[in-house]
C-alpha cells in the first residue's frame, strides 16, 4: 500500500480544508488510518485516529470540535476535515496507516506506512 496526501493550502483563520490519503492496493480496510501534524521545529504528532472499519476514532484536545476524520473504502481513500482553522495549525500534515487492531494508535512508531505530506498553513 502506497499513501498519497494532498488537499492542502494557504487559508485564512476560520476558514475549512479537507485532506484526503487516497491508498494504493486493494487492501485499504486491513489498515488503522492516522492523521499527523508537523510544525517547524516541533515533533510530529498525531491529530485524528479512525479504525480500519470506522468504528473508534480519537482527536487530539486541540482539535476536539474543528477537525473530523472519515474514511471511505470504496474509494480507498481517508479525509481530514479541518475547520475553524488557526494560525497554530500550521504544519505538514501528514496520513499514515497501521494493520488493523491493537490499542496504540497515537504515536508515529505505531504506523507501518506514511503519506508524503500536504502543507496546511493559517494566516491569521
Amino acid at each position: 500500500v502506497q499513501l498519497q496526501a494532498s488537499g492542502g493550502g494557504l487559508v485564512q483563520a476560520g476558514d475549512s480544508l479537507r485532506l484526503s490519503c487516497a491508498a494504493s492496493g486493494n487492501t485499504f480496510s486491513r489498515y488503522d488510518m492516522g492523521w499527523f501534524h508537523q510544525a517547524p521545529g516541533k515533533e510530529r504528532e498525531i491529530v485524528a485516529f479512525i479504525s480500519r472499519y470506522g468504528g473508534r476514532t480519537y482527536y487530539a484536545d486541540s482539535v476536539k470540535g474543528r477537525f473530523t476524520v472519515s474514511r471511505d473504502s470504496s474509494k480507498n481513500t481517508a479525509y481530514l476535515h479541518v475547520s475553524s482553522l488557526k494560525p497554530e495549525d500550521t504544519a505538514v500534515y501528514y496520513c499514515a496507516a497501521k494493520l488493523g487492531g491493537g490499542s496504540d494508535y497515537t504515536r508515529s512508531g505505531d504506523y507501518d506506512l506514511w503519506g508524503q505530506g500536504t502543507q496546511v498553513t493559517v494566516s491569521s
